[in-house]
């Protein structure tokens, strides 16, 4: 084990297992680059033919840790906290190496399965969305909270997202809500739903198998792996009704008028005024340019994009003043859940606000991510 990373071979399987349980295995920079070092590795390796992935859990009742339980509640929040406060170089380090290990995952030559039980949050789905088999059980709770701290669905959420069918997309980058298995199936965000019960059998089965092929694990899992269905993310026709609208405005001012006979529509309204409303506008353009561009483009967008974010130079801010400390602050730090907002409303977020994120601030030879094909 290495940096809170287990990996070990079996058969013609590597596994990994995230082992940051106290943390619902929350992705620090050393995490990132033992993932990554270890895929690598697999990947140039004739005798690897297969990975997957999971995390650990910590049981509250016997104060183990278990496998299973929780796959990945996202990035390290707290170290980005600090590290703005303290001037930290690798918070830089962070994003880019991030992004190239998602790259890696989405590009990977090899089948990677991954096993999204419990919390799979923020950079934990960009670890398993790259996966070619996607297995959701009935414990996965599934999101993509961003805007509530003042970021955006980052880790390739503009491609992942992007592609969900209708403007599920856009509803979920929005106003960040938790699906459960069968509803990520629906998205399209997973490939089937398991009884979290038979999960050891399937990892234990993974390692049995000559030469293993998606094709020969779903085979293995049989009729163990359902399609999901029966838990509706919302009323019909609701997301595209709304979500489907022009603007962050035009979104949250219908979505209030329908509010006084219509529950969904006054919880999703009253959800989406305690986001930051700047980082909501950039959101939505974030999908909607992610859907039309592949996951290296996507990525060095979103490179771009929060590089603005933590220094929104065109807004004059920085440090303490942006949405993205402040967030945190209010979020997982203080803890008093009243974050104060810059602009403090929907209707404040001026367009060139926002377009101004879009624009990078490195020239191409020189991205970041320019390596990305």
């Amino acid at each position: 084990m290495t940096d809170h990373i287990q990996s070990e071979t079996r058969g013609n399987a590597g596994f990994l297992t995230l082992d940051r349980a106290r943390s619902l295995n929350a992705l620090s920079l050393p995490m990132i680059r033992a993932l990554t070092a270890t895929l690598l590795a697999w990947r140039d390796n004739p005798a690897v033919c297969l990975v997957a992935i999971r995390g650990m859990h910590r049981d509250a009742a016997s104060g183990t840790d278990q496998p299973f339980g929780a796959f990945c509640a996202g990035g390290d929040i707290r170290f980005f906290h600090q590290a703005v406060l303290a001037g930290n170089p690798e918070l830089e380090d962070f994003f880019t190496e991030e992004y190239t290990l998602n790259y890696l995952l989405h590009c990977y030559p090899k089948p990677v399965v991954a096993f999204m039980d419990g919390i799979v949050m923020g950079g934990g789905m960009g670890v398993a969305q790259g996966a070619g088999l996607r297995i959701a059980t009935e414990r996965c709770r599934m999101a993509m909270p961003e805007t509530n701290i003042g970021l955006f669905p980052d880790v390739g959420g503009g491609y992942f997202l992007g592609r969900c069918p209708g403007r599920i997309g856009e509803y979920l980058a929005l106003a960040g809500r938790t699906l459960v298995g069968a509803q990520a199936v629906e998205a399209g965000l997973a490939d089937g739903t398991l009884a979290s019960m038979y999960q050891h059998e399937v990892w234990e089965m993974l390692g049995s198998l000559p030469s293993p092929t998606l094709e020969m694990v779903r085979a293995g899992i049989g009729a163990r792996l359902q399609a999901g269905g029966g838990v509706p993310i919302a009323p019909r026709g609701y997301i595209d009704r709304f979500f489907g609208l022009p603007t962050v405005r035009d979104i949250v001012q219908a979505l209030e008028n329908a509010a006084a006979d219509d529950e969904w529509a006054r919880d999703t309204a009253a959800a989406l005024r305690q986001r930051s409303p700047l980082m909501l506008h950039v959101a939505l353009e974030q999908v909607r340019r992610g859907r039309m561009m592949g996951i290296a483009d996507d990525l060095r967008m979103e490179r771009d994009l929060v590089r603005h974010t933590f220094h929104p130079a065109h807004l004059a801010r920085t440090g303490v003043a942006t949405d993205i400390v402040e967030g945190i602050r209010a979020l997982a730090v203080e803890k008093d859940r009243t974050p104060s907002w810059n602009p403090a409303r929907i209707e404040d977020v001026q367009p060139e606000m926002v377009e101004a994120f879009f624009r990078s601030p490195w020239p191409a030879h020189a991205h970041p991510l320019r390596a990305l094909t």
